[in-house]
């Protein structure tokens, strides 16, 4: 099973490469290889493999059967009571019906072969964490959504500024809803609009690193062409970006940490994402992932985020009230 796994870890990026560089790659009008449109990342393959995988590649019984546990999901959360049930006064209302999730119908393709996981390393699809670290940054996490003495004590995505889980990147991962990206490309730069949150993130061709004192929500991301590929290093991350918590799946992002991209479109409708963290604060080793960026119909709407623009005073105003009791 190891030897399996390794294998594909080794041959399946190098097919994908191969496969790239056998379309013909468009190119912008200043020459630079053509990433531009609206991708997606959506996809029910997550950051990590499930227990219930044991190998990267699984077959196509193996992916329906994941959409099944999926359709059931969204099922007991549209329906949560039995027949002939009701909710009591009182009850938890419940968040988000399907309604508002999209996560994928389906566990993502590479070489024509279902994922379990986006990691392609460490080869057990685990992140080789350093749970002391993740236990002190978690309760880090914790304090944002139990202390609401000041509105940027709150968390990113509550204060609407960064999406949850990493969606924005790097890395860019796939979480439960709004998972559409638009790139646009200009002499020298690429920028890619994260729908979550509206986030654009700036990424500088052939340049430096800013001063390590600069540390934009994103990092700050320095690109270069290595043939048909747009490879991205980000370094100096925002502190307050450590912890990036989804339903879907947590990393933690440390100071120091360095992230490398690769971008290769593949054919007209799909790029492949690739990326790799270096971060000995958070992990025992590196970790690597890749999956596809799909092409999608239509623009990106405006996500205009309603926590942050009517809900922070009442969560402060609701802080104060409690207290006075």
């Amino acid at each position: 099973m190891k030897k399996f796994l390794f294998t594909a870890l080794i041959i399946s990026p190098l097919v994908s490469i191969l496969n790239a560089e056998e379309w013909s790659n468009s190119k912008t009008w200043f020459g630079d290889p053509d990433l531009q449109g609206t991708w997606t990342n959506a996809s029910l393959t997550n950051l990590e493999r499930p227990d219930y995988y044991d190998t990267l590649i699984v077959s196509e019984e193996e992916a329906r059967a994941t959409l099944r546990m999926s359709e059931e999901f969204s099922e007991q959360v549209d329906n949560p009571y039995k027949d002939g049930e009701s909710p009591q006064a009182g009850d938890n209302v419940g968040g988000y019906n399907v309604a508002w999730m999209d996560p994928g119908t389906d566990l993502f393709k590479l070489d024509g072969k279902y994922r379990s996981s986006i990691l392609t390393y460490p080869e057990d699809g685990k992140l080789p964490r350093r749970y002391i670290r993740w236990g002190l940054e978690a309760y880090g996490m914790y304090r944002m959504f139990a202390v609401a003495d000041h509105p940027e004590e709150r968390s990113l995505g509550e204060r609407c500024l960064v999406g949850f889980g990493s969606s924005g990147g790097p890395p860019m991962l796939n979480v439960l809803y709004n998972n559409n990206y638009q790139i646009v490309q200009s002499p020298g730069y690429v920028m890619i609009l994260v729908e979550m949150n509206h986030d654009a993130r700036i990424i500088r061709l052939e340049s430096n690193h800013n001063p390590d004192n600069m540390q934009p929500w994103l990092g700050d991301s320095v690109g270069t062409w290595e043939g048909n590929t747009l490879v991205v290093k980000t370094k100096n991350h925002h502190p307050q970006q450590k912890f990036r918590a989804g339903i879907r799946h947590q990393i933690l992002i440390m100071e120091g940490a360095e992230i490398t991209e690769r971008f290769t479109r593949t054919d007209e409708n799909e790029i492949l994402y690739q990326f790799e963290v270096d971060d000995d604060k958070a992990y025992k080793d590196l970790w690597r992932g890749e999956m596809p960026l799909r092409s999608a119909n239509g623009e990106i709407y405006e996500y205009a985020c309603h926590e942050g623009n009517y809900a922070m005073a009442n969560i402060l105003a609701g802080a104060r009230a409690e207290e006075r009791k």
